[in-house]
């Protein structure tokens, strides 16, 4: 019991340095959730970081990582296909200091989804994920920001050469909230 309370005050300094040193150094952080709409298929949710740094073009250029899964929209409670999305993206925001920002944003990362079925296991069920992705940010002048934005996944699937859930087309909303900002 005690080696378990220990490893938590570590993890919480540990935390608590970290947003110590992002927020001295002045540094941008989104937190949200995202909402994915692949188009003529399935609506998969989840969670959105994105992270500026003043030393790197600061609220123009983000990195982030985002995770979302049809677990969490069309597959919960159903007979659709649980799939799962791993995304890391870097962005770019033009018009700084607008309500409405347009930005590009070019994203990477892992899919997977589960058939659940031994008898589909030789279907394809895991691919890399690249797809350009642009939209717009309404950023009034509070830490909410709301993004809107299409993207097209470059490597689709069909089910013999990539999943056959994997489309190309997708829209996709996320709704963040500043943690840190200048």
């Amino acid at each position: 019991m005690q080696k378990f309370t220990q490893s938590r005050l570590l993890i919480f300094f540990f935390l608590s340095g970290l947003l110590f040193h992002l927020n001295a150094q002045q540094s941008m952080l989104d937190v949200g959730v995202r909402l994915q709409k692949t188009v003529n298929l399935y609506v998969e949710n989840g969670f959105s970081v994105q992270y500026s740094h003043p030393h790197f073009l600061s609220d123009k250029l983000y990195v982030g990582a985002s995770f979302v899964t049809s677990r969490l929209g069309t597959a919960y409670h159903s007979n659709a296909i649980p799939q799962d999305n791993y995304i890391v993206s870097a962005s770019w925001l033009f018009r700084k200091n607008h309500l409405l920002r347009p930005f590009a944003r070019l994203n990477s990362g892992y899919f997977s989804a589960d058939y659940g079925d031994p008898i589909f296991d030789d279907l394809s069920q895991k691919s890399l994920l690249l797809s350009p992705e642009f939209g717009v940010t309404i950023q009034p002048h509070i830490p909410l920001k709301m993004s809107f934005s299409f993207g097209y996944n470059l490597i689709a699937g069909d089910g013999l050469s990539g999943p056959g859930t994997l489309f190309p087309l997708y829209l996709q909303t996320t709704i963040s909230w500043n943690v840190f900002k200048n």
